[in-house]
């Protein structure tokens, strides 16, 4: 029985599992989105935010060297803590958690595998403009700001009067 386990095995015993978890990290990290099947991304997600959460500003020369070899072990990969210690740590210093994104892509054809994207929020430039062009003002609408007359009452004012024509002559160019 499995009451109170909650980690999600992913089909492999723990050392496979975590080499997975650290190659994904490693990817997520030095190109800002990646497609993988979405237990793998949500699996991603809970390694790879607490990451992310040590690289914001510490107090110390010592916190930040510590929190350097706290990420180094966790992925193996200079060039990745790099990447996030300089480009992802500034963008996401004031963001207070959240740092990644999971959208579902639909059904592999091979296996009928759930695909998804995973990708770190602030690096989407698609978003980011959309946030962009919020901050213009609204377009203008035709509608008037005057109170609506009733329909009965505009219809009437619309149709022509049925009065006779005048019977006075116009004048014709011949």
């Amino acid at each position: 029985m499995r009451h109170g386990d909650k980690q999600n095995n992913l089909g492999r015993k723990k050392a496979h599992r975590d080499a997975l978890l650290m190659n994904l990290a490693c990817q997520i990290i030095t190109h800002k989105r990646i497609v993988t099947t979405l237990a793998k991304a949500k699996a991603l997600r809970k390694y790879v935010e607490p990451l992310i959460t040590k690289t914001k500003k510490a107090a110390s020369k010592e916190e930040i060297m510590h929190n350097h070899r706290i990420v180094f072990s966790y992925l193996n990969d200079k060039t990745a803590v790099k990447e996030l210690f300089t480009v992802v740590a500034p963008k996401i210093a004031t963001r207070p958690g959240g740092y990644t994104r999971i959208i579902k892509l639909g059904i592999r054809p091979g296996d009928n595998a759930e695909k998804a994207m995973i990708e770190l929020v602030d690096f989407n430039e698609i978003y980011g403009n959309s946030i962009a062009t919020a901050a213009e003002p609204a377009k203008k609408t035709r509608r008037s700001k005057a109170p609506a007359a009733p329909k009965k009452a505009a219809a009437a004012a619309e149709t022509p009067s049925t009065e006779a024509p005048s019977t006075e002559e116009t004048p014709t160019a011949e």
